[in-house]
C-alpha cells in the first residue's frame, strides 16, 4: 500500500513538473544561445597522445578556431559572446576541443596533462553553455588548485545542456545523445595517457545522468555523483563500472526536494532513479557540506576539499559511507 501511494505520488509530481515545465520553455527557449552562429570547426581527430608537442599542437589549432567563432559572433552583432570568445582565445587557455555552434562544446585543460598523475573529468548539468561557461570554468580552476601540481582538471562540455526550465531536464534524451560523445573522449583520453595515470569523472546535477548512460567499461577510478537528481539506474552496480561510485549532496541542494524514481510513459520516461545518497543505492557517500546547488566547487568548501580529495585518491570511507 505504501508503496503504491509512494508511486502515486511520484507520478504526480513528475507529471506536474512536465506540465509546467512544457508552458515555461517558450519563454526560456527564445533567449537560448544556440540562436549565435559559429563556423564548423576543423576536424582535428582523437588525441594520439599527451606529449606536449602534440598538446600545443591541438591547443594551438583550437584556439584559431576560438577566434573564428568570436568574428562570426561579432559580425553577427552578438558582442558579449564574441568578447567571450575573445578571453577563451588568450594564449594561456587551453583547450582540447571547441565547437561554438549551437551553444557550444569544448574541453578546457586547466593544469599540465603532459605530466599529470591525476585527472578529473567535469561534465556540468542544465543550463551549461558558452553564455554561462565562466561559472563552470571557476569550478574547474578551484578543484585544479586544490588538487595540487600533479593533478590536472578537464572541464568537458560536450553536449547540449538542457534548460533547468524545460521537459528535457526531467528525462533521459539530452544523456542518451550525450553520453557516445563522452565514451569516445574519456576512451580518447585513457588511450594517450599512461595506465598509472589516475582518471575520475566528477558528474554534477544533470551530468550524473550522461556519466551513468557512458560508464560502463570506461577505465576509470572514481565516478563522483554530486548534486545529483539520479544517475539512470536503481543502483551503483547497474552502472557496470569497475570504478568506485561516489554520492554527496549538500545541506542547502534544493536537489534533496526533487522527487526520486522513474516513471515509464508511453510518449517517454521521466525522472532518473534511486536518489544516489541513499543507502539502497549502493554509492560511497561523502560529506558535501553546507553546499548548495551550484556551488560544490567554491573554493575553501567542504565539498571541495572532499571531492578533490577522491580524484586524487586519498579519500578514505568510514562505517557509514562517509569518508574523513
Amino acid at each position: 500500500m505504501a508503496s503504491r501511494q509512494r508511486s502515486s505520488r511520484l507520478r504526480r509530481t513528475l507529471l506536474a513538473v512536465l506540465v509546467a515545465a512544457s508552458v515555461a520553455v517558450p519563454v526560456s527557449g527564445a533567449a537560448r544561445p544556440a540562436a549565435v552562429p559559429a563556423p564548423v570547426p576543423a576536424e582535428l581527430g582523437r588525441l594520439r597522445d599527451a606529449s606536449p608537442v602534440t598538446l600545443e599542437a591541438r591547443y594551438a589549432a583550437n584556439r584559431s578556431g576560438i577566434r573564428a567563432a568570436e568574428r562570426m559572433a561579432d559580425g553577427h552583432g552578438d558582442h558579449r559572446r564574441a568578447a567571450a570568445l575573445r578571453t577563451m582565445a588568450a594564449p594561456e587557455r587551453h583547450f582540447l576541443s571547441f565547437d561554438g555552434r549551437d551553444g557550444g562544446r569544448t574541453a578546457e585543460v586547466f593544469g599540465d596533462l603532459s605530466r599529470a598523475e591525476r585527472i578529473a573529468v567535469l561534465v556540468p548539468g542544465s543550463d551549461t553553455n558558452l553564455d554561462t561557461y565562466e561559472r563552470f570554468r571557476a569550478g574547474a580552476v578551484a578543484l585544479r588548485d586544490e588538487m595540487g601540481d600533479r593533478g590536472a582538471v578537464i572541464a568537458w562540455l560536450g553536449y547540449k545542456t538542457p534548460a533547468t526550465v524545460s521537459p528535457d531536464v526531467l528525462t533521459p534524451g539530452r544523456a542518451d545523445d550525450a553520453a557516445p560523445q563522452l565514451r569516445a573522449f574519456i576512451g580518447g583520453l585513457t588511450a594517450s595517457l599512461p595506465r598509472t595515470v589516475r582518471i575520475s569523472l566528477l558528474c554534477h546535477s544533470y551530468g550524473s545522468v550522461v556519466c551513468g548512460r557512458a560508464a560502463h567499461g570506461l577505465r576509470l577510478a572514481d565516478i563522483v555523483l554530486y548534486g545529483s537528481p539520479g544517475a539512470g539506474v536503481d543502483t551503483a552496480g547497474q552502472l557496470h563500472t569497475g570504478a568506485t561510485v561516489w554520492a554527496g549532496r549538500g545541506a542547502n541542494d534544493w536537489v534533496a526536494d526533487v522527487p526520486h524514481g522513474s516513471l515509464h510513459l508511453p510518449f517517454a520516461t521521466l525522472g532518473f532513479g534511486t536518489d544516489p545518497v541513499a543507502k539502497e543505492f549502493g554509492a560511497r557517500r561523502f560529506d558535501a557540506g553546507g553546499a548548495d546547488h551550484s556551488h560544490y566547487l567554491a573554493p575553501g568548501s567542504t565539498s571541495l576539499k572532499n571531492i578533490a580529495r577522491i580524484a586524487s585518491g586519498k579519500a578514505t570511507p568510514t562505517a557509514g559511507g562517509r569518508h574523513a
